[in-house]
């Protein structure tokens, strides 16, 4: 069996003023609704494409910006469940996918339909020049 693949499919914030966060990464970014749970005009939780989840936490008693947890894109989510195992790794109760790291840490791991796209993702280079 191959080493499985993934890639970091989102990151979840914890946000007082989620329509501030809504507006600066769309008018700032481009990054644009990609999905939006509750009303859009009041969301409790917001996700861009480009990957960031803001989940709308008011009374929340810590600094702005609390990450909440990392959203893996995984090729083979059996095979990652499974691999994670070794490190002493926690389910979480959203579900098997969710695991909790000994320091803490909170991932959700999804898995990518079709796996191959994982691949094709991890093959993009951020940081190659545009041809002119």
């Amino acid at each position: 069996m191959s080493q499985p693949k993934a890639y970091l499919e989102h990151v979840a914030i914890r946000v007082k003023d989620i329509h501030w966060h809504i507006n600066f990464f769309n008018q700032v970014c481009g990054m644009t609704m990609r999905e939006v749970q509750g009303p859009v005009e009041q969301p409790t939780q917001y996700w861009t494409l480009g990957g960031l989840q803001f989940i709308h936490d008011p009374d929340f008693q810590g600094p702005e910006g609390r990450l909440g947890h990392l959203g893996i894109m995984c090729d083979d989510l059996a095979a990652v469940l499974k691999a994670a195992q070794y490190f002493g790794v926690s389910e979480m109760p959203q579900g098997k996918n969710w695991l909790r790291l000994p320091d803490g840490l909170a991932l959700e791991f999804v898995q990518a339909y079709p796996a191959r796209c994982v691949s094709e993702a991890l093959a993009i280079n951020p940081r190659a020049e545009i041809p002119a």
